[in-house]
């Protein structure tokens, strides 16, 4: 983990403590996430976590806004390279998500488990999650066919973050981990 800069703008000191907090959540689990740790660990004045945070849930909401923000990215680069073919656009977001939640599974657990500020279907919703939404809501409208398509991209949110929830609990076969996955992405969703 490297430092902040002395001569760093405020943004890109701030940033940079979001970024780091990210790498030993990672590494070490939330549940060894402290500001003093972050702080030791990376090398920084403890005062510096603290004039961008005032406690360690404003940073946890700092890290999975930024990860949503990324996420997003993951699922628009996923749905633009399966441009021109729609009935593609949902297995690759869907296979882009699964991959995002497995790489990043502390990351992952502020973004939708820790931070219920962070939810859609409240008033004031910030961008990030909008954004993750919009993604999943794009890939999934070509399959609508008179459906709701909110309601769609609902339904196939939940399917996703229920099986990286199960998966990761240990809760389902492992060994029907790649069927699951091929089902929720390319036949659960369209009609018969």
């Amino acid at each position: 983990m490297s430092a902040p800069t002395e001569g760093a703008t405020e943004e890109a000191r701030r940033d940079l403590i979001v970024g780091l907090a990210r790498e030993l959540a990672e590494a070490e689990g939330w549940s060894e996430m402290s500001t003093r740790r972050l702080a030791e660990r990376a090398a920084i004045d403890l005062c510096d976590v603290y004039r961008h945070f005032a406690d360690l849930d404003a940073l946890l909401a700092a890290v999975a806004a930024c990860a949503l923000v990324d996420l997003a990215a993951d699922l628009a680069e996923a749905h633009a390279e399966a441009t021109g073919s729609p009935e593609r656009a949902w297995p690759a977001v869907a296979t882009a998500y699964l991959d995002f939640a497995y790489t990043n599974p502390e990351v992952y657990d502020a973004m939708l488990a820790m931070t219920p500020d962070l939810a859609l279907g409240v008033d004031g919703v910030p961008a990030a999650p909008r954004a993750v939404f919009a993604e999943l809501r794009a890939a999934l409208a070509p399959l609508a066919e008179g459906r709701d398509p909110d309601t769609l991209a609902e339904v196939g949110w939940s399917l996703l973050h229920g099986v990286v929830m199960l998966t990761r609990g240990g809760r389902l076969r492992p060994e029907g981990q790649e069927e699951r996955e091929v089902m929720i992405a390319e036949r659960l969703l369209r009609w018969p």
